[in-house]
């Protein structure tokens, strides 16, 4: 089992380890962080700060929890809910197919629409490129599985987020665009329930991300085993990074659109857009292609990781109902092929409605939340091998009640959340 290596904890034992992490973080800084980070910073300025710290602080745990019960058990989270009960394992299936569909159409739409925006002379529309791109990664998935999925999302890691402080940063020299006489709104009512709930539902990723991350653990350990110690290292460096950057993307709308009386475009693709043009006029023209590349390299990285993630995690417990001992190569890359046809799909047939479809993803994701972080939980509350140290299990409980709280609270207010959403 993975979770016996015990080899010394080195620091060339903990960059072997890097993989996972950085691919759940390359898979989470898409939607939640490019758009709906940039988009609360642009319509609240630094007043939603808070909101995106505690909710990667109170998701910890949970995503956490999915590192620490592969590398010690030695099988994923969803054999863990398997070994619950097989209704957890079809509530996650379902909930992964309806995800996998609506998110991989959703962000593969949004990234057709940087390149469109990015190279105007292009005659291909939207769709044709959106469909381009899932051929991109289908190819590099083909190519190599999970050895060139890693590759990519390091290096799109790597150069994301040195091109996004670099912008942030020439962005904070030259200060706030205030209009001298905008007033400031206010987050905190019930009208901006909705924004708050899809802002919080993909940060930093919808939480089935976590059991996803858990089988890239189990691939990683298969082909490279590390410690348990050095896998943690690597979810930890993973989630920070992604936690920094949703952070830098507020920082991002903030201090470029923020109160600059220019009304903020909320569908996905026309946003981008309107936050490349803004840095064009802010800072000058020469900036367009930084931003469209962090735009570009954010999006891309969350379509082949959402190809590659949502395959597996469907292909996991369909496995597991059929009683397999386990899936291969060519059954797990026809569900690749599946994940990318049925987003583009979505994208053909509901192709005005996909920034509806989107915060429907973003909104179910918070919902469904509290019963994966639950389920996450009792996997590993009662572990023996590496126990969860008290604050561990403070942080956890905070997390829970967090969760709770806020779905309540929006369920309470459901139909006034949906319609101010928009």
């Amino acid at each position: 089992m993975s979770g016996q290596h015990t080899h010394a904890s080195t620091w060339q034992s903990k960059l072997n380890a890097l993989g996972p992490g950085i691919m759940m973080a390359s898979a989470a800084v898409g939607g939640s962080h490019l758009i709906a980070s940039t988009q609360a910073g642009a319509l609240y300025g630094w007043q939603l700060a808070l909101i995106i710290i505690l909710t990667n602080l109170f998701k910890y745990p949970f995503f956490r929890f999915s590192a620490h019960y592969t590398l010690d058990m030695g099988k994923s989270l969803i054999e863990g809910y398997a070994e619950k009960s097989r209704v957890y394992l079809w509530v996650f299936l379902i909930l992964c197919v309806a995800s996998a569909t609506i998110n991989a159409g959703a962000v593969a739409v949004v990234t057709a629409a940087i390149v469109k925006m990015a190279i105007p002379s292009l005659t291909l529309n939207v769709g044709a490129i959106a469909a381009l791109i899932m051929a991109s990664c289908l190819i590099i998935l083909a190519s190599g599985r999970y050895k060139a999925l890693d590759n990519v999302s390091k290096i799109i890691i790597v150069s994301l987020t040195i091109a996004t402080v670099a912008a942030a940063a020439i962005a904070m020299s030259r200060g706030m665009q205030m209009k001298p006489d905008f007033i400031e709104p206010t987050p905190w009512t019930f009208t901006a329930l909705g924004f708050l709930i899809a802002l919080m539902g993909w940060m930093p990723a919808p939480i089935e991300i976590s059991a996803i991350n858990s089988l890239w653990v189990t691939e990683k350990q298969r082909i490279n085993p590390s410690s348990y110690r050095d896998g943690i290292f690597d979810f930890n460096v993973g989630y920070i990074t992604s936690a920094v950057l949703a952070v830098v993307f507020l920082a991002l709308g903030a201090y470029v659109q923020y109160g600059n009386g220019e009304a903020v475009k909320m569908k996905g693709g026309e946003y981008v857009g309107q936050l490349i043009n803004m840095y064009a006029v802010t800072i000058g023209d020469w900036s367009r292609p930084m931003v469209a590349f962090i735009a570009f390299a954010c999006m891309y990285g969350t379509t082949i990781t959402v190809v590659d993630g949502y395959a597996r995690a469907i292909a996991e417990p369909v496995r597991l109902l059929r009683g397999k001992d386990k899936t291969g190569n060519l059954e797990l890359f026809a569900w690749n092929v599946w994940v990318a046809g049925t987003g583009l799909a979505v994208i053909f047939w509901f192709n005005s409605a996909m920034a509806e479809l989107l915060k429907f993803a973003m909104i179910t994701a918070f919902v469904a939340a509290p019963v994966f972080a639950w389920l996450n939980y009792r996997l590993v509350k009662d572990d023996k091998r590496h126990k969860l140290t008290a604050g561990m299990n403070v942080l956890a409980i905070l997390g829970l009640v967090y969760l709770i709280g806020f779905t309540v609270l929006f369920l309470f207010d459901l139909g006034g959340a949906f319609e101010n959403f928009k």
